[in-house]
């Protein structure tokens, strides 16, 4: 493991979303490679396609499988990774709410649309960050793009990415997403996005209620040495995070999580529960 980098704090707070250089090795992204080629050779039961069908590249995702995979274990217990999430979260624990792998081949058009994360989840509390972990070079026209500071306004809608269709929440209780797209070309709007180039060993961390939106890939943006994007993302939770969220529970959604704390603490607890 590398000097643990520096952070922007400050940043992450305000914009919810801020980009770590540096965060692992690359020894660490040669294991989590592997371990996401291991996982997409033997996909669990949860793992779902989020590209249609007549999509020429494919976009899966798969959720959870950390303790069937001991690369995503080695990595999820990485001091670094506790170390900078507790100073994001501004947080004395850490604590992996769960592991998601997330992999669109070279090729792919489905766009990830604009959403927040945290509607989806059974947890609540501000104290939470997520790292989004590229094994591959990212460009910027592909990358995750974030609504700067849309974590401190309200709650939105959450929709299923295919068909549009409200999720956990009856529809009309929360506000639906603005058009971030027509905000984003109007100068008078105020509205600020901001996304980074990453190489392997960087992350991104954002928070749970930022929005945030990623396009395609195909081979233009993706480049002629590029065969895929594909990256791990860790949701983790702070000391004043709670789970489940009363009357939100997402149905059929359930995972394990380990205790993670900052690297200063010298030991790594699990502690494991069904969520």
């Amino acid at each position: 493991m590398g000097a643990i980098p520096d952070v922007d704090v400050d940043g992450f707070q305000r914009d919810g979303a801020t980009v770590v250089r540096g965060l692992f090795t690359a020894d660490e992204i040669d294991l989590l490679r592997s371990g996401i080629d291991a996982n997409i050779a033997a996909l669990s039961g949860r793992a779902k396609v989020a590209s249609r069908s007549d999509d020429p590249g494919t976009f899966v995702e798969d959720f959870c499988t950390w303790q069937q995979n001991p690369a995503y274990e080695a990595i999820i217990r990485t001091p670094a990774l506790a170390d900078v999430a507790a100073r994001l979260m501004r947080s004395n624990t850490v604590r992996l709410f769960h592991d998601h792998m997330l992999t669109k081949e070279a090729g792919t058009n489905q766009r990830t649309p604009w959403h927040q994360d945290q509607p989806y989840y059974n947890v609540d509390g501000m104290q939470n960050v997520s790292f989004w972990i590229p094994v591959d070079p990212v460009a910027v026209e592909c990358t995750l793009e974030f609504l700067a500071g849309s974590h401190l306004g309200p709650w939105l809608m959450p929709r299923s990415f295919m068909d549009d269709q409200a999720k956990w929440f009856p529809e009309g209780t929360l506000v639906d997403l603005p058009d971030v797209e027509a905000l984003r070309r109007d100068p008078d709007s105020g509205a600020r996005v901001v996304s980074w180039a990453l190489e392997p060993g960087d992350a991104v961390a954002f928070h749970m209620l930022t929005l945030h939106a990623a396009a395609g890939t195909t081979p233009r943006l993706l480049g002629a040495t590029s065969r895929r994007r594909h990256g791990a993302r860790t949701p983790c939770l702070g000391d004043v995070a709670r789970l489940p969220r009363p009357r939100r529970r997402a149905p059929g959604r359930r995972a394990t999580r380990p205790s993670l704390v900052p690297a200063a603490a010298r030991s790594l607890t699990p502690a494991c529960a069904d969520r």
